[in-house]
């Protein structure tokens, strides 16, 4: 005291020291020239830890010149003025003229000592300054594990508590909530270090943090702390903009500070132990269990399949390979007839536009390698194919293209002959060679494997520097995770939400194995010139199959990518391949019946392109732009017109200098002259269908402005495709055709799984379309092995669905393998 005093008086100021006690307030008044000490001492102990708080009030004369509180303690020294000046955005000034704040403890180093602190009061004001001081013991400092704590925090008052980790717990998570959204907070975890950073503008220096309105979870590793303890510290925002909350208009000068009053929350905070390693083990062994089972059923399949052949043809049910091609006919007929080509008739002799019964057929006349087309027949034998007879079948197509075959005058006029019939056979539309047709669908496949590394890595190499940006700032509003259910693993935040996506790998590599098989036995009845392979059934190409296989694994290997850091800014990643499988499943669904005129690999790729060039683009500008959904809904509109236009004639339209003058004579010849209804009825029911359900999300799209636009996009693919997949459905039954039972299995099987997973989709465990604070209201408990989400579980299920309508894609017309081709209607 005395050298306190000497001091002072060295400094031509009055020094007042006096020993203080916990829990007993003290007023006074300082000014320029009057210093007062309050000197407190308390036993600590090494197994128990106590908090102190010191709280200080002034009056509000003092709003000129601040009282500076000093506390001095052996290890750390805390400062701070009252009253209390934060600032905001903008430079905005707020003042706190209550301030309470909680003294970092140095450990003991004995098990019990008594250690020291002074508080100092003083001011540079010459006029008296009247202030309140009180100094309390936090006796719910230390916090247990399964022990919830309420308390109260404001921006000037801030909380923290400490945790002990127990010797049997690895890792835990600190849940805090508060039943009101606003105020603001931050909720941080801090090494036990001095200083504490508890206030609005330092909080983010250390540590790992994340904003709050009413729920925040935070999980922490032993690991992570050397002393095996930490600070869980609660900060009242200065202002409620970080968590979606308006910022408020004050009338004030620049250098006026605001006074908020008091921006009080109550909260309630509790630590619970996290999972163990058991849980991480037992979560991806179920995973993989899942979906390896699927291999297994698959391997069961197939031998059960061979079986059955080897004794249906043991049985003598199978015609042998050799059978003359007569006898395999009267075999896969049901009616005994011999079709037209069989008897020697011309195939195409006898076209009746309009008639099912004079449908155009195949020619099979002597033909000892089916390589020769259908176009020989036609017309076109003096193209010279000599050269084709006798070669093997799947020889190298180097110097065979597509377009080789349309370089005669009269193609064009062919084609408009054949394809603007009333109607249209399978035969009609698959006139080309199948070796240039299996090359132009091979493309498909490899395409689409070299836009998944060029598009993979990138992202990968992203997505890591998220996670490390993540784990070395501690900034956790980077994220949007379901903080309630995210275990971490190595420097990975959220584990289990990555070993979901396994499904959509795993069964995208069954289906590529299924098809390989596939492909296998279909080349090995093409070499064996096996009748029912070369002229019955829907043609079989596999490129666009290999396709979506590739792009259901894409989509795991992306979907994985995005949710190692989900937000705004890559949201895109989860999504590109779903635009790619939705477009790629209509691609297969028309060529199934239009091999001839599909889509090439680069215009289809193209167009999906051009999709996801307006998937980045509404998510980041779409957000409340008029002018962009009025630009997108326009596009959209016209896309459709256009696509529709192309599908009804069959791709014989032609959109050139002439098109106007074409449009004005249609609507005089069939509207004003004479009164005619479509000649394609079938095509216009579904195109008009369409346009209507584009139409109106496109007109949906403009008036509410949904801010999530990429899955808006998306949704507009899954109805397009649903539709056609529908009307294709439904014009299979009409047209006489059957569904066998493996493929209604999977329609029904699949449409179950499907409306499950969108039922956990839909549950919305988190969104970036809000702040991470407003996100984190949505938050909850994993629901199955104490391991997986709704999300999760949405991707199990997903991915099942997926992989089950790609197999109603493979075998929905397998009731046709034994129909000729010039029997299958093309609608």
């Amino acid at each position: 005291r005395a050298a306190a005093a000497a001091a002072g008086a060295a400094a031509g100021k009055s020094v007042e020291q006096e020993e203080a006690a916990f829990e007993r307030p003290y007023g006074g008044a300082v000014d320029s020239e009057r210093l007062h000490i309050y000197a407190f001492n308390h036993t600590v102990r090494r197994n128990r830890t106590e908090g102190v708080r010191v709280a200080v009030n002034v009056s509000a004369a003092a709003r000129e010149a601040p009282v500076l509180v000093v506390v001095r303690q052996e290890e750390a020294v805390l400062s701070f003025q009252v009253p209390l000046i934060l600032r905001g955005l903008f430079q905005r000034k707020y003042r706190y003229e209550a301030v309470g704040r909680t003294l970092c403890q140095p450990p003991a180093q004995n098990e019990s000592e008594v250690q020291f602190f002074y508080v100092d009061v003083s001011t540079l004001s010459p006029a008296n300054v009247s202030y309140q001081l009180l100094v309390t013991r936090v006796e719910s400092f230390v916090l247990g594990t399964h022990q919830p704590l309420d308390f109260t925090a404001t921006a000037a008052q801030p909380q923290y508590f400490k945790y002990e980790f127990p010797e049997e717990l690895d890792s835990v998570i600190v849940k805090v909530t508060s039943a009101t959204v606003f105020p603001c907070s931050v909720i941080s975890i801090q090494d036990i270090l001095c200083p504490v950073y508890d206030l609005d503008n330092n909080v983010a220096f250390i540590g790992m943090y994340q904003t709050m309105t009413k729920k925040a979870a935070i999980t922490v590793q032993k690991k992570d702390f050397p002393s095996h303890s930490f600070y869980v510290v609660v900060v009242v925002k200065t202002e409620d903009q970080a968590c979606g909350g308006a910022l408020h208009y004050y009338p004030f000068s620049e250098d006026e500070p605001v006074d908020q009053g008091s921006r009080q929350k109550a909260l309630n905070v509790v630590v619970s132990p996290a999972i163990t390693s058991q849980a991480y083990v037992s979560g991806t062994l179920f995973c993989l269990g899942i979906f390896l089972s699927f291999y297994v059923v698959t391997l069961l399949i197939a031998c059960w399949g061979a079986w059955r052949q080897r004794r249906k043809r043991a049985m003598g049910l199978l015609a042998p390979v050799e059978t003359p091609r007569t006898d395999t006919a009267r075999l896969l007929g049901d009616s005994g007839v011999t079709p037209d080509p069989f008897l020697g008739r011309p195939p195409y002799s006898t076209y009746g536009y309009g008639s099912f019964d004079n449908a155009s057929t195949v020619s099979t006349e002597n033909v000892s390698d089916s390589l020769l087309s259908t176009e020989a027949s036609y017309g076109y034998a003096d193209r010279s194919l000599e050269n084709l007879v006798g070669r093997p079948r799947l020889d190298s197509l180097s110097s065979v293209e597509e377009d080789d075959y349309d370089t005669l005058t009269d193609i064009d006029s062919d084609k408009n002959v054949i394809r603007t019939k009333q109607y249209l056979y399978v035969a009609d539309l698959a006139r080309k060679d199948k070796r240039v047709l299996r090359k132009k669908y091979q493309i498909y496949f490899w395409n689409i494997a070299t836009i998944a590394v060029f598009y993979a890595l990138p992202v990968i190499q992203l997505v890591i520097t998220y996670q490390t940006v993540v784990n070395v700032t501690g900034n956790q509003d980077i994220c949007y995770y379901n903080f309630l259910c995210a275990h971490p693993l190595g420097n990975l935040s959220a584990f289990n939400n990555i070993i979901s996506n396994l499904g959509y790998i795993l069964l995208g590599l069954l289906f590529l194995i299924i098809i390989l098989q596939r492909e296998i036995s279909y080349n090995g009845a093409l070499m064996r010139n096996d009748t029912q392979a070369l002229e019955c059934g829907i043609p079989k190409h596999f490129g666009l199959f290999y396709a979506m296989g590739t792009a259901l694994m894409m989509e795991g290997i992306l979907s994985a990518c995005y949710h190692v850091c989900p937000n705004y800014t890559n949201f895109q990643f989860d999504t590109s391949f779903m635009y790619m499988i939705a477009g790629l499943c209509m691609l297969k669904l028309y060529q199934k019946r239009h091999p001839d005129i599909n889509a090439s690999a680069y215009s289809a790729y193209a167009c999906l392109a051009v999709v996801i060039f307006f998937s980045v683009v509404g998510v980041v500008f779409g957000k409340g732009n008029t002018a962009f959904w009025v630009i997108f809904s326009i596009i959209h509109i016209v896309s459709t017109l256009l696509l529709s236009t192309q599908l009804y004639y069959m791709g014989r339209w032609r959109l050139d200098s002439g098109i106007l003058h074409r449009v004005v004579h249609m609507v005089y010849t069939d509207c004003i002259r004479q009164c005619s209804g479509p000649m394609y009825v079938d095509r216009m029911v579904l195109l008009v269908m369409g346009n209507i359900i584009n139409w109106s999300l496109a007109a949906y799209g403009l008036l509410a402005r949904p801010n999530d636009f990429a899955s808006y996009l998306l949704a507009i693919g899954i109805c397009n495709l649903l539709l056609y997949f529908a009307f294709y459905i439904i014009m299979k039954l009409r047209s006489g055709e059957r569904l066998k039972p493996i493929p209604l299995l999977c329609i029904v099987c699949t449409s179950v799984v499907w409306g499950f997973a969108l039922f956990f989709f839909f549950q919305g465990l988190s969104t970036w379309q809000k702040t991470p604070a407003e996100s984190r209201e949505h938050n909850r408990d994993c629901i199955l092995l104490g391991f997986f989400d709704d999300h999760d579980i949405w991707h199990f299920l997903s991915s099942i669905a997926m992989f089950g309508s790609f197999l109603v894609l493979l075998t929905m017309d397998d009731d046709l393998d034994c129909v000729q081709r010039d029997k299958i209607y093309v609608f």
